[in-house]
């Protein structure tokens, strides 16, 4: 599993430095993650943050276009950008759609036979990566790991996180999440995502890869931030749902994709208050990259506060 650098680039006074490797976990193919090592990597271990990618995207969209870089280079944080599914499986169909294969891997580790082979993207994230990023000797200290993502993305973060805690692993400090899929088994995108991967489906699913179901049966404190779309702060769960599709230029919102009404209650239910499950509204925003870089410094200086202490 060793590293080839693709590239590198200076930014804040650190480095954004592209690899590739064969992984084994996904089947032999190639990936390829960009890492961003902040200035004070030079002389000492630097806690490190995972960003996960939505539908779509690759290595490259976080890192260029989250505003995360600036705030981690003040903060001495690493930033691990991984792509979002395995690519160049030649799997029959897996490029028929945007929103499931190429692109869209979920953050899950496929059991259908057809997928099993290459889409392990749950193990690659949590364990493959930090494993040949440690083999490299890169100036990272594991001990201190925390997570956070975007659509597709916020759902792999909150998921690869309460998994973590419910299995005593404690992998992850904390947890924040931009317009995350919150409730998957419950909206379109993940049931496509779950049937085609899954060989036991939504109810596979709902043991391990849905937010909204695994809070309900967590016991552990937690550290988690969401940021979604809609009209304005809420009191809490009626307000949200009334106001679902009011001032919000977030589409998929709109459509029922995202569900965040969903995970907030069930996280209120199981005892979590505002402190330890924070969900922010913010009016007027879209889907994209502009809303994930007006507030990328305020998830960076959130995970700072575990990552640093």
């Amino acid at each position: 599993m060793s590293l080839e650098k693709v590239s590198s680039n200076k930014a804040f006074g650190g480095q954004l430095v592209k690899y590739k490797f064969k992984s084994e976990t996904l089947g032999g193919l190639n990936a390829n993650f960009n890492l961003y090592l902040p200035p004070s990597a030079t002389t000492s271990k630097v806690p490190i943050l995972t960003y996960l990618s939505g539908l779509t995207c690759t290595e490259d969209n976080g890192a260029q276009k989250g505003g995360f870089l600036g705030p981690a280079a003040q903060e001495g944080i690493a930033i691990l950008f991984p792509d979002t599914s395995p690519r160049g499986a030649g799997i029959e169909g897996e490029d028929d759609d945007w929103d499931f294969g190429t692109g869209a891997g979920f953050y899950l580790n496929a059991t259908n036979p057809k997928f099993a082979k290459h889409y392990n993207m749950f193990t690659h994230v949590t364990v493959e990566l930090p494993a040949v990023l440690a083999a490299a000797a890169l100036p990272i200290d594991f001990t201190r790991q925390s997570i956070f993502g975007h659509s597709m993305g916020g759902h792999g973060a909150l998921t690869l996180y309460l998994n973590s805690l419910y299995h005593g692993a404690k992998q992850y400090r904390s947890v924040s999440a931009f317009a995350p899929i919150s409730n998957p088994i419950n909206c379109p995108w993940g049931q496509k995502a779950f049937t085609g991967y899954l060989q036991g489906g939504i109810e596979e699913a709902k043991e391990k890869y849905d937010a909204t179901e695994l809070i309900k049966k967590l016991k552990s404190p937690v550290n988690i931030l969401v940021d979604y779309v809609c009209e304005k702060e809420y009191d809490e769960i009626s307000a949200l749902t009334l106001n679902a599709t009011q001032g919000t230029a977030d589409n998929f919102y709109i459509q029922g994709q995202l569900l965040p009404e969903n995970f907030l209650k069930a996280a209120r239910d199981a005892g979590y208050d505002e402190v330890q499950v924070r969900v922010r509204s913010q009016e007027g925003y879209d889907h994209s990259y502009y809303f994930i870089s007006t507030f990328g410094a305020d998830h960076i200086h959130f995970h700072s506060n575990f990552l640093k202490a």
